[in-house]
């Protein structure tokens, strides 16, 4: 599994969402669910845009700040 999100996506998928924040695949369903990281479904596949997980983490260092 890479930990670098990759950078010719436009979308990633969860696993590789897991492996940027190093976060448990829970987590990141819990903010799926709750709507903090919008994503979509193509058939069986759940994707995050990039957009999404950027700006998810820029609210987090935000808040850290």
């Amino acid at each position: 599994m890479t930990t670098a999100i990759p950078t010719s996506h436009t979308a990633v998928t969860v696993p590789e969402v897991m492996a940027a924040l190093k976060y448990s695949r829970s987590k990141v369903y819990d903010l799926i669910r709750s709507g903090v990281l919008p994503s979509y479904t193509e058939g069986r596949a759940r994707r995050i845009p990039l957009d999404s997980l950027h700006t998810y983490m820029r609210n987090k260092l935000e808040e850290a700040a």
